[in-house]
């Protein structure tokens, strides 16, 4: 086994940046971008397409680069996934099965999975949502987070796979459109209060839920997969918090630096999925067990939102 680092979904909201941020920290040449689709990437990391559920390409691919350890963030997001469910249903879990498989055969050594706000459900207490507590998920990406959680303990505790997890809030970054979630409204606002100075939500104003800046996503990621292993605590999926707001909360934000910025509300068929999730977290036990701590406050985040994207549009 040797030092290769692989990057599965490389090519979605998460992936560019992540690859971004292990590169900090290790030779790009040890970085592995993975897509189904040819990633435009850094020239210095090797690029290459990948089916996840094919695991004999699978294989092939970590003994082509002497891989050790694995970031599955291969998916179909929430919105997207409840159009199609069986589809949704097969990449989430298949693609984790096969990675889980190759760590307890040896092949590689540690595993990074996200889970998801959407493991809770309408039954889960709202405020301050607790680590353990009822999670009932109605959603096919939430149900599939949820299973992935258990099994993933399950690999740790019957075959010793060192499988890592958080549970992502909404995730707001500039470098990347939004990905098909339904806390995307909170990345779409942005670049329409750019372009056109006005947006129409898909949620209602008062839809108060957690989210994260993405640079903070990307730092509690790194975090837990550079502690040791005694300290992961929890192998289904810790609870991560960020900052929790409303959009009529973040719309203030950017009225503040686009003073002429308008929003209306058109809530559609992800209002049902919003109102079933937490509107806040409870990351306590991150704090505890690997010192995880949110450092980025609305505020910043929009300042620092509109001006990226305004750099990156002209």
């Amino acid at each position: 086994m040797g030092q290769g680092i692989l990057v599965i979904g490389a090519g979605g909201q998460i992936g560019l940046e992540l690859i971004e941020g292990l590169n900090r920290f290790h030779s790009p040449g040890r970085v592995i971008a993975a897509d189904i689709r040819k990633v435009a990437i850094n020239s210095e990391n090797p690029s290459e397409v990948l089916d996840v559920l094919d695991k004999v390409q699978l294989i092939n691919l970590i003994k082509k680069h002497e891989i050790s350890e694995v970031y599955l963030l291969a998916a179909v997001l929430s919105a997207t996934a409840e159009k199609n469910p069986q589809s949704s249903w097969q990449l989430n879990m298949q693609g984790l099965f096969n990675i889980l498989d190759l760590a307890k055969e040896k092949h590689i050594s540690k595993i990074f999975w996200p889970s998801s706000i959407a493991v809770f459900g309408p039954s889960t207490p709202k405020f301050n949502t607790p680590q353990q507590t009822v999670m009932e998920p109605s959603t096919v990406y939430g149900i599939s987070k949820q299973a992935g959680e258990r099994w993933c303990e399950y690999y740790f505790k019957k075959f010793g796979v060192d499988v890592r997890s958080i549970r992502y809030p909404g995730l707001i970054g500039w470098k990347t459109p939004p990905g098909g979630g339904t806390t995307d409204y909170a990345v779409h606002i942005f670049h329409e209060a750019i372009k056109r100075g006005k947006y129409e939500c898909f949620l209602a104003e008062d839809t108060c839920l957690p989210m994260m800046y993405m640079e903070e996503a990307i730092r509690a990621t790194l975090e837990i997969m550079g502690v040791s292993a005694e300290r992961v605590k929890i192998r289904g999926g810790y609870n991560v918090a960020g900052i929790s707001f409303t959009p009529r909360e973040i719309a203030m934000q950017i009225k503040n630096i686009i003073n002429l910025f308008t929003i209306t509300y058109n809530p559609d068929f992800r209002q049902e999925i919003a109102s079933s999730w937490p509107s806040s977290i409870d990351d306590s036990s991150a704090g505890a067990d690997w010192g995880w701590s949110n450092k980025v406050s609305l505020e910043g985040m929009v300042k620092e939102m509109v001006g990226k994207l305004k750099e990156k549009i002209k």
